[in-house]
């Protein structure tokens, strides 16, 4: 697996900022109450962190380092507006639906966490694919929580309603729903990533024993 397809990989599912770093949950917890509203807060995300990203690394040898901070700041600012004035304008429904939630991305730490972490110190190529990755992986933990929540408590997905003999539960629309939502499938990524990680560990462990083995002889 090449460097670049890494950080892709890593941020759908190894580092993912919803289930394995637990970052970004306002929005998260706030407009996941359909699979649509879902999939539109993700991809703006991501559109977001990468023009980020990018632009910050491309940077990182101009900032200078006592303005590193409020530099980013500005610069996801800057997307954000871009990405707010063009929902606005095409995508007028989703939009009026993830009400504040959009310029909010401003805020959203998994976007300036990553700015601070990786684009400042990577360059332009691995930010962007680490945009990437985190972004897709945001995505699909909202599409998850706002497919799951909204096929539970309303019935339907995108608007489609499956069956008439269900009853939805009203709930899983509300917070605690959310919160419940996202337990069940933050428990459901620990167990399939536990035999990967048992095994990690064993290897670890007998490679331990095997060198105090070499020492001891």
């Amino acid at each position: 697996m090449s460097k670049y397809s890494e950080r892709i990989y890593n941020g759908l599912w190894k580092e993912n900022p919803i289930f394995v770093q637990m970052i970004g949950l306002c929005p998260t917890l706030a407009v996941t109450t359909s699979a649509i509203n879902g999939i539109g807060m993700g991809l703006s995300s991501t559109v977001v962190l990468v023009a980020a990203n990018i632009i910050i690394a491309a940077l990182r040898h101009i900032i200078p380092d006592r303005v590193r901070l409020p530099a980013e700041i500005v610069v996801v600012a800057s997307m954000v507006t871009i990405v707010d004035m063009l929902m606005e304008g095409f995508l007028p429904s989703l939009y009026d639906a993830l009400g504040v939630y959009v310029p909010l991305i401003v805020v959203n730490c998994i976007i300036l966490g990553r700015a601070e972490a990786y684009a400042m110190k990577n360059g332009v190529v691995e930010s962007a694919c680490d945009g990437i990755g985190m972004g897709l992986g945001f995505t699909f933990a909202l599409f998850l929580l706002g497919g799951f929540r909204e096929l539970l408590g309303a019935g339907s997905i995108f608007g489609i309603t499956l069956s008439e003999a269900y009853t939805p539960a009203t709930i899983f629309i509300l917070a605690p729903g959310a919160f419940f939502v996202l337990a069940m499938l933050t428990a459901l990524q620990n167990y399939l990533k536990a035999p990967k990680v048992k095994k990690t560990v064993e290897t670890a462990e007998a490679a331990v024993a095997a060198e105090a083995e070499g020492e001891g002889k």
